[in-house]
């Protein structure tokens, strides 16, 4: 194994570790506190069929019934966000394009806001979220192409400034795992993140082939735009669904993959695997301060706009100018 190799393995076992004890340390804290020690009674009862004592009864209840589905879905949430933030990125070839700023995520939120207002059921919300984001990406894609048909080539600060445009059409939703904490909804979650992140690891390595450009992908035998289509429509799925059960987080793909890519290099090799596992290491931390911070709950949200807009700002001050 190259030493560079090596690095990567060790960074991605670290995450993992990271992400591991997050996991332990969420189950622990909560209006609710449980010590460790009580955790594992209760999951041994549990594993070998036996009755969980009586003076752990409510313990019981918090774990299996809040604890484990909210920190499962923070996980997967965090994880199909990072991933379709890599996608992006990876694509346009540019560290501060995001479902975010091209308003994905927004447009999601519409969409199941429409479909929650129209009584839809829960595949329903699902759908027409996906369809409201997919429109919303395409409108921001068409609106950059007009404008930078006179110099055959779009920005990505056109394509950032449309985003934001864009974005303002759609009313904002403040992302919350308090409500959406059921089994059902991480199962769901799960069956998503699976069918909208196996696309985007087969494509990896075409998608690495676009970051030098098209002419240079289709010269190795890549079709750029079904390729383009497709990174388009999982990136979108992952986010849609993200927004349908939980509302609009923002911030994560954007923010998790440029910290990424800053320690372990473009390769979407290391770059997907480990952004998804940084993402839900990421979320499920932010998730955490939300529940402790305040007596009730703090909009996630919130919190994962105050460390990503100022990481935004500072990337547009410090970028390098083949950004733009």
């Amino acid at each position: 194994m190259g030493k560079r190799r090596l690095q990567e393995f060790r960074l991605i076992c670290a995450i993992l570790a990271a992400l591991a004890a997050a996991a332990i340390f969420s189950v622990m804290v909560g209006r609710y506190a449980m010590s460790l020690g009580d955790i594992s009674t209760i999951l041994f009862a549990r594993l070998r069929g036996y009755p969980v004592d009586a003076s752990l009864a409510q313990a019981n209840v918090v774990l299996f019934t809040l604890r484990i589905p909210r920190i499962t879905l923070a996980i997967l949430v965090g994880s199909a966000l990072a991933l379709s933030g890599a996608a992006y990125q990876s694509m346009f070839q540019n560290p501060i394009v995001s479902p975010d700023v091209l308003g994905v995520t927004h447009g999601a939120g519409v969409g199941a806001a429409a479909a929650i207002l129209l009584d839809l059921p829960s595949l329903g919300i699902h759908l027409l979220s996906f369809a409201v984001g997919i429109c919303a990406v395409t409108l921001v894609l068409v609106i950059a192409g007009i404008i930078g048909r006179d110099t055959k080539r779009v920005s990505v600060a056109v394509l950032v400034l449309t985003g934001m445009v864009i974005t303002f059409f759609f009313f904002w939703l403040m992302g919350s795992f308090a409500k959406a904490n059921s089994y059902r909804n991480v199962m769901i979650m799960l069956v998503v993140t699976v069918l909208g992140s196996a696309p985007l690891f087969l494509l990896r390595w075409q998608i690495n082939a676009m970051s030098f450009g098209d002419e240079e992908a289709k010269a190795l035998g890549v079709n750029v735009k079904y390729t383009r289509v497709l990174v388009i429509l999982c990136s979108t799925l992952l986010t849609a669904s993200s927004v349908s059960l939980c509302g609009t987080i923002t911030w994560v793909g954007l923010v998790v993959p440029h910290m990424i890519r800053l320690a372990a290099g473009p390769n979407n090799d290391v770059l997907f695997p480990a952004s998804m596992l940084a993402g839900g290491l990421f979320l499920l931390i932010v998730d955490d301060f939300s529940r402790v911070i305040v007596p009730g709950e703090l909009p996630i949200s919130i919190l994962t706009s105050m460390i990503g807009a100022p990481l935004f700002i500072y990337m547009l001050f410090r970028g390098r100018r083949e950004w733009i």
